[in-house]
């Protein structure tokens, strides 16, 4: 019974992390419909090489900072359980690999490939299993004080803050230190249009993202006998409610309508299991609106050109999931409880600032030393030329 048990939980966490897996296509489809063509050869290599780099940091490093486990005491831990363990890293190396494919839709179409990469591995390894491990696994006390202080521990079930509010706060000094693409702003206030150069592609990566986020969401309950069909539908309204919200507030803009529904999954991670069909509508319902609104102020008002909006998508979306689960989680809203929302606001405010310190340090520091712009005539030395021999660097590709 017992390894009928652990062989069904292995596979059913299997089935997630390929679902999961699968997501990082439609993050590359996303940005490879949002950029210029001549840049749409660097969004893929980039997603691919990006996810590499991210699993290697996340085994070597990331996993142990936020469980305490690693895979090298002992031969026998290999089988244990069927392998559950080994899966269960996959499962989760593959949401830690959201990190850099959310910040590579917003520093997209000058930023130099190869910092990138030692991003990648620094983030992966080191700033996002901080913050998870606190959350999800009860590290360094922070729970605990939590709990003491508002009654409850910060609740985040499937990760709005622990995994799109963290990527998409980190993105925002990097868009930041990077500064807009040449020609974007003018000197006398006005702004170039960069319309996304293909929206078939753009809608692929949507759907793309969407039928893989009832793995991201449903298979974070991690064995089966905590399934939950709540998840599943919670899911799915807030994913309608997003994609109708943005549609009529983005007034029928297909690049706003194929980002709501993405907008109220993000926000729907954190109280998933929590709340009542009717909350999570709402919640995706405002998180469109939310998009919608922030895109366009950050991009025309405060001109910060963050080429896909992975800011306001995933960063402000993000965290106002977290406030939601403790919204619309609790009883008197129709919510099964069990949650705070004072333990929801600290939780989220901890997520954001460590997110911006590690963002801040690490793309600051690489400015500093290597520099994480391309300039104006391009910046091609010989470990940029290396990936040339099937077709242009990814670097080749980004001429303004």
């Amino acid at each position: 019974m017992d390894n009928w048990k652990t062989g069904t939980d292995a596979l059913f966490i299997l089935l997630g992390a390929i679902m999961v897996l699968a997501m990082h296509a439609g993050f590359a489809f996303l940005e490879l419909g949002t950029v210029r063509k001549k840049n749409q050869v660097n969004a893929l290599v980039k997603i691919l090489v990006d996810f590499a780099v991210s699993t290697i940091a996340y085994f070597f490093i990331g996993y142990t900072i936020a469980y305490g486990v690693q895979f090298f005491s002992g031969a026998e831990t290999l089988v244990q359980k069927n392998g559950y363990e080994l899966v269960k890293f996959f499962f989760l190396a593959t949401f830690a690999a959201a990190i850099p494919a959310i910040i590579s839709g917003g520093i997209a179409e000058r930023s130099r490939f190869n910092p990138q990469l030692v991003a990648t591995f620094v983030l992966v390894g080191f700033v996002y299993p901080f913050f998870e491990g606190i959350a999800w696994n009860q590290r360094y006390g922070v729970q605990d004080w939590i709990t003491h202080v508002a009654g409850a521990p910060f609740h985040d079930f499937a990760g709005s803050v622990v995994v799109h509010a963290l990527g998409g706060w980190i993105a925002l000094p990097a868009v930041l230190l990077l500064g807009a693409r040449r020609g974007r702003y003018q000197k006398d206030g006005r702004i170039s249009a960069h319309p996304p150069s293909n929206i078939p592609f753009l809608a692929l990566g949507a759907w793309v993202l969407a039928v893989g986020w009832f793995g991201f969401n449903v298979m974070s309950a991690q064995t089966v006998d905590k399934i939950s069909g709540l998840v599943a539908i919670n899911s799915l309204m807030a994913m309608v409610g997003g994609t109708l919200a943005a549609w009529a507030a983005g007034r029928n803009d297909p690049g706003f309508a194929y980002n709501g529904p993405l907008a109220g999954l993000v926000a729907v991670c954190a109280g998933s299991d929590l709340m009542h069909p009717l909350g999570a509508l709402v919640t995706g319902a405002v998180a469109g609106v939310l998009f919608v609104y922030m895109f366009t102020l950050a991009q025309n008002k405060w001109h910060i050109d963050d080429v896909l909006g992975v800011w306001p998508l995933h960063g402000l979306c993000g965290a106002w999931g977290g406030m939601a689960a403790g919204i619309f989680g609790a009883k008197a809203l129709g919510g099964l409880g069990g949650v705070s929302l004072g333990a929801q606001a600290l939780g989220t405010v901890l997520g954001i600032v460590v997110a911006l310190v590690g963002g801040t340090l690490v793309y600051g520091t690489l400015k500093k030393l290597v520099g994480i712009r391309l300039d104006a005539e391009g910046e091609f030395n010989g470990a940029d030329l290396t990936l040339h021999r099937i077709s242009a660097t990814p670097e080749r590709e980004t001429n303004w």
